[in-house]
């Protein structure tokens, strides 16, 4: 496995993965022990890039490649959260029932929680049915911060938050 480290408005990022794609994206506080270079694989250069523009407010998707490890109902939950549009969030029961089992809620939350791909699989999209801000891995401040950036807070766009 390769690293590539960059700097974000809400810290250091690290980039991990290897020839067949990013595995693992993660916000933190510590420092950064990494450098980032030329030779980490092209898939870590691309989201290194592609991150750095979302931050700069100028993309909104992301196409590098992906490979992160997690069993298959996690992956499904993964791939529907990459389904839920920029500036926009969802309700955990909405993500649920869009994955065909509404009582599934606790474990797409759960699934919601170990995504590995910050920001790429947006989990900050997902919110609670009342529109609160829920759980975050990367802490609530971090979320807000995302969702501000994207302007999909409920007060920020009426009536582009799924609650049903």
């Amino acid at each position: 496995m390769a690293f590539l480290s960059i700097l974000s408005p809400l810290g250091p990022v690290r980039i991990t993965g290897d020839e067949t794609g990013v595995s693992a994206i993660t916000c933190t506080d510590e420092p950064v022990l990494e450098q980032t270079t030329t030779e980490a694989p092209l898939p870590l250069r691309q989201a290194a890039e592609q991150l750095t523009a979302y931050f700069a407010g100028t993309r909104q998707t992301f196409d590098f490649p992906i490979n992160p490890a997690g069993t298959p109902f996690q992956q499904r939950v993964w791939q529907a959260l990459r389904d839920v549009p920029f500036s926009t969030t969802e309700s955990y029961l909405t993500l649920s029932r869009r994955l065909g089992d509404e009582k599934a809620i606790r474990a797409v939350a759960a699934a919601n929680g170990k995504n590995p791909l910050w920001v790429v699989v947006p989990c900050h999209r997902i919110i609670g049915s009342d529109g609160s801000l829920t759980g975050y891995a990367g802490g609530l401040w971090r979320k807000r911060w995302l969702l501000e950036h994207e302007g999909a807070l409920p007060d920020q766009k009426k009536g582009q938050m799924s609650l049903f």
